[in-house]
């Protein structure tokens, strides 16, 4: 303690430097650095940042050990219960929840920004037809800031306002219209009369053929999908849109930096990977080989959508999410699908098995979502695109917290340099 101030002595040689401690509303305390280099002439070495603070937030707060995920202080198992998407979109963009009034005139404001710009059409036309809708994603978002230039000075908190706006309400679509192009389907125009979660549903799976109906059950299952996914912390694509926006990049260019991020297997395909698993497993009667197998140290596989890196005992998303798969299986049946039967029996297996038990592999998040998506009809190359179109608020909440700090600067990690040091040129005939 110094001057009143909690303080840790590093020693380095026979130089001591105190460090400034900051206390947390909740999680652990956070040694300054920042003087580190200049007072010490070293820096910290932690590859992952697995335990370092980039940032000071008020959004997000996750602990592991208890399970605990926390939008603005509000649990998320109670969000996702008795909120929905586009209140906890408000919630993580304002910091509260929203008055009746203030709901619905947000609500108005995404429902009417839902459509994109038609000649973006020709943009998603470029596209070979076989392009992972992800590719396209990224492309189309980062091209939003050309044809939407009112919406780009992030010094203007108005146009700030309207580029998270077009964000969260043209995403669906561009990720509705990603997964029409894929499949070589006519694209579906956005609707006012339909939810936020409707809107989706239908822009992918409606036809001009006939008239789409939306089952209430299936409309909740993706909302909470959405609702689930909306956040998570500093995690790679979120650190990625703060990194991206550090240089003043425009908003559209930061998300598309945190959808090519997502992109990567190890972030955002773990539902994918979870479908490939069972797809893998092939049928009820093989479970038991698979589950001899994951318990095997010496062999490679891993039960896909058990466990998680973060959460320690139980994922909270996932009892949520259960609850919505159980409904989609009993309305839509598993009967003619052998991943769905081989994940409800597999489910039931890992569940009753001491050893998933004792080494805490419990059913996350990622295996129920993707146990959704695909008795809805989803192809596992649209779990991803799925998942940006949730996480897009969290980014711009993120982002927008960023552009808003007074002691933002421009990211800019250092290194622990293994290369070669100084050597002069040798001229090509000489070498």
């Amino acid at each position: 303690m110094k001057d009143g101030i909690k303080t840790a002595t590093l020693t380095i040689g026979d130089k001591s430097l105190e460090l400034p401690v900051h206390s947390p509303t909740a999680g652990p305390d956070v040694i300054d650095i920042r003087r580190l280099y200049a007072d010490g002439g070293v820096f910290t070495y932690d590859p992952g940042f697995t335990s370092t603070a980039s940032c000071d937030s008020t959004i997000t707060f996750i602990d592991g050990g208890k399970g605990e995920l926390l939008h603005r202080g509000y649990p998320i198992d109670q969000l996702a219960e008795k909120s929905h998407y586009l209140e906890v979109c408000y919630l993580l963009l304002y910091g509260y929840l929203p008055s009746a009034e203030q709901l619905e005139t947000f609500e108005n404001t995404i429902t009417r920004h839902t459509m994109l710009h038609e000649q973006m059409q020709n943009f998603f036309r470029g596209f070979r037809r076989d392009a992972h809708p992800m590719a396209i994603m990224v492309g189309v978002v980062g091209a939003m800031s050309a044809f939407y230039h009112d919406s780009t000075d992030i010094a203007d908190a108005r146009q700030r306002e309207i580029a998270t706006h077009r964000l969260i309400a043209k995403m669906p679509t561009i990720a509705a219209w990603a997964y029409k192009y894929h499949i070589g389907q006519p694209f579906v125009y956005p609707r006012n009369d339909c939810s936020y979660a409707g809107n989706f549903l239908r822009m992918c799976f409606a036809v001009p053929a006939e008239d789409y109906v939306l089952d209430p059950i299936l409309e909740r299952a993706m909302d909470r999908i959405f609702t689930l996914h909306a956040d998570h912390e500093q995690n790679a694509s979120t650190s990625t849109v703060r990194l991206a926006s550090s240089s003043g990049a425009n908003p559209f260019a930061c998300i598309a930096a945190g959808i090519a991020c997502l992109w990567g297997p190890a972030h955002g395909g773990a539902n994918q990977a979870c479908l490939e698993m069972l797809e893998e497993i092939g049928s009820v009667d093989r479970i038991p080989e698979f589950i001899a197998r994951a318990k095997d140290k010496n062999d490679p596989f891993r039960l896909m959508g058990f466990g998680h890196r973060v959460y320690k005992n139980f994922d909270p998303r996932a009892k949520v999410m259960k609850q919505s798969a159980d409904e989609v299986l009993e309305l839509l049946g598993v009967e003619n699908n052998p991943k769905l039967q081989v994940a409800k029996a597999l489910e039931k297996a890992a569940l009753e098995d001491p050893y998933f038990a004792e080494k805490k592999l419990f059913p996350n998040v990622d295996f129920y979502s993707g146990i959704i998506l695909e008795a809805m009809g989803f192809p596992t190359s649209m779990f991803t695109p799925i998942f940006a179109v949730s996480r897009t608020v969290g980014w711009i909440s993120q982002w927008k917290e960023m552009i808003a700090d007074p002691q933002n600067k421009i990211g800019r990690p250092r290194q622990l340099y293994l290369g070669e040091t100084v050597r002069d040129y040798v001229d090509i005939e000489d070498r």
